[in-house]
């Protein structure tokens, strides 16, 4: 298995192993990396992995997703890793990923019961598995730079603290997290992890570690990796996530079901997109966004609109306060037939001199939603309000601010006879704030993080500088 950049000439043949991308991030061309093509599932292999996850489990079955894709670690490897990743003691029940029926035809997958009590951890503890194994059989070290704007960070940290051979620099938008979130990273105190507040949005931050992917001489000398969903790896782990949950949801290999995801970087729904790409029987794939709603506005009208710092909304579902999606790339290639010199007209060109490009008039628009599935709606804070109460009132259930966006979009899409699954992206904890304005009541915080606020925190604010940021990373690496 081989994989080209988003940006990659036609005919390009410089296609690279899993294992050299996995510690690399961009592309040295600034795009994403994708698989020259996407494994195509047989009908029997469905049928066998329904097996699989049944009566061996989520490890197994992530096993026989991802062993398409990675074929320069040993197999017994890749089956040991999976196996020290999925288990019930990291994620509490031995489902991993169960649903839970909300109503006649939708369901919710959780997703949200790994360490940091957020759908993250699903990809963000195999990627801290594979980086120490494949850093271990190289001898070498790696410096993560990283962009959240509220779980990626916490994620990450939990999956890479006291990791041989890894360090986390971890850029998150000053004051702009629920103080659930902000506890979760900076009350680390591990050695290897450096929790940086950047002065502006999650954009910036983004924006920062993107800068420093590019400066490919201090990329190579400093050994820079990233854990965002621009990192491969990390979307293909939560491929295995929409298998399990039509393996859950259907009886037969005949059954379509859709998918609802909230998105902000378009890296949950993309993977989903991948799922579907392989053959999964995915209906819709259901976009849906808060107030930055630059992915509805594209899904709706073919324009792709990217807002500035000023006009990216603070909301009350924080993790998707985005304007710019950095997956949504992935995607668009694939819409574009494959395209890498349209690709990077479009997001290198067009983008950093117009701020946004437009589709709507081309005919390969439509296949958007008629060959790939998408749809999208956008969700506000009124609506969120109302879809918790609505939930917990009918059926007794706390959700968070984040699935209830996924769940107001999910009902304005449903189809008779094909079930409709929800992402749950946190648990509710992590936005006490919102459940309490929508319940009064706060919701239930797991006996771990009980005073979690008023721990100790370390960590450092700073401008929105490129200079300062590789500064930090050089002081450090000189230690």
């Amino acid at each position: 298995m081989k994989y080209i950049s988003t940006r990659a000439a036609a005919g390009s043949s410089e296609g690279k192993r899993f294992c050299e991308i996995l510690l690399e991030g961009l592309a040295p061309d600034g795009g994403l990396y994708l698989p020259e093509s996407y494994p195509q599932i047989s009908d029997a292999t469905l049928s066998q992995w329904r097996k699989v996850y049944h009566e061996q489990g989520y490890a197994d079955l992530a096993f026989e997703i991802l062993s398409l894709y990675i074929d320069d670690i040993p197999a017994a490897d890749l089956r040991a890793l999976c196996a020290k990743t999925y288990t019930a003691e990291v994620f509490g029940t031995g489902e991993i990923v169960p649903l839970r029926h909300l109503e006649d035809g939708v369901w919710i997958e959780a997703l949200s019961n790994g360490p940091t009590l957020a759908f993250k951890d699903m990809a963000m503890q195999l990627l801290g598995n594979l980086f120490e194994y494949e850093l271990a059989r190289r001898g070498e070290e790696l410096n993560i730079l990283g962009a959240t704007s509220g779980d990626t960070g916490s994620a990450a940290e939990y999956a890479m603290r006291g990791k041989k051979g890894v360090r986390v620099f971890m850029t998150s938008p000053y004051g702009r997290m629920s103080p659930f979130q902000q506890a979760q990273m900076f009350s680390l105190m591990d050695a290897n992890i450096f929790n940086i507040a950047v002065k502006g949005v999650f954009d910036d931050c983004q924006d920062m570690v993107k800068a420093v992917s590019n400066d490919l001489e201090f990329k190579r000398k400093y050994r820079i990796g990233t854990v965002n969903s621009i990192n491969w790896a990390r979307l293909l782990a939560q491929v295995v996530y929409y298998f399990a949950g039509y393996i859950q949801a259907t009886e037969r290999n005949s059954q379509k079901v859709s998918f609802a995801v909230p998105s902000g970087n378009f890296g949950n729904v993309c993977a989903g997109h991948v799922a579907r790409m392989m053959g999964l029987p995915i209906e819709k794939l259901v976009v849906a966004t808060n107030e930055n709603d630059v992915l509805d506005e594209f899904f709706r009208t073919g324009s792709y609109r990217v807002r500035g710092t000023a006009d990216t909304h603070e909301t009350s579902s924080p993790s998707m306060d985005i304007s710019k999606a950095s997956n949504f790339e992935r995607f668009v290639f694939d819409l574009l037939g494959r395209d890498g010199a349209r690709t990077k007209a479009l997001f290198a060109d067009a983008l950093n001199k117009d701020g946004r490009f437009e589709l709507g008039t081309d005919p390969i628009f439509s296949e958007a939603a008629s060959r790939y599935g998408f749809v999208s709606g956008k969700s506000t804070h009124a609506n969120r309000l109302a879809t918790i109460k609505d939930t917990w009132e009918r059926h007794g259930m706390v959700i968070d601010t984040h699935t209830a966006d996924g769940l107001k979009v999910a009902m304005e899409n449903r189809a008779n006879g094909v079930p409709m699954i929800v992402l749950e992206t946190a648990l509710p904890i992590k936005f006490a704030a919102t459940i309490v304005e929508a319940l009064g009541r706060e919701p239930e915080r797991p006996a771990k993080f009980e005073g979690i606020e008023a721990l100790p925190k370390r960590v450092q604010v700073m401008e929105a500088d490129v200079a300062a940021i590789k500064a930090l990373i050089a002081q450090e690496c000189a230690h």
